[in-house]
């Protein structure tokens, strides 16, 4: 898959997750298990550039003696994930244009 569309898909798809509730590194690659894949090495880079732009805010808590950072959609998040929604509703569009729906 080209690296820049599966850039934007992979944004969506932790804005996503994240716009269900507030939530971690773990549990975001857990939740996304089935859908698409992504690892730990992937993810952070795009939780920064997210959070960077403002699409999300982060806290770090304890958890188990450890700290984590907790991840939470912000307003500009959920429009960015509304956007991405409709970019991915119009890729979806021009497939089945394409390929009748037909892989």
């Amino acid at each position: 898959m080209d690296i820049q569309l599966k850039k934007g898909i992979l944004e969506v798809c932790v804005l996503y997750a994240i716009s269900r509730s507030e939530s971690y590194g773990y549990k975001i690659i857990s939740d996304l298990q089935g859908i698409i894949e992504i690892s730990e090495s992937t993810l952070y880079p795009i939780l920064k550039r997210l959070e960077a732009a403002g699409f999300l805010t982060t806290r770090t808590a304890e958890h188990g003696g450890r700290l984590r950072r907790y991840y939470k959609i912000t307003v500009a998040g959920l429009q960015k994930l509304n956007s991405g929604r409709g970019d991915l509703l119009e890729i979806n569009s021009i497939y089945k244009k394409l390929f009748g729906g037909k892989l």
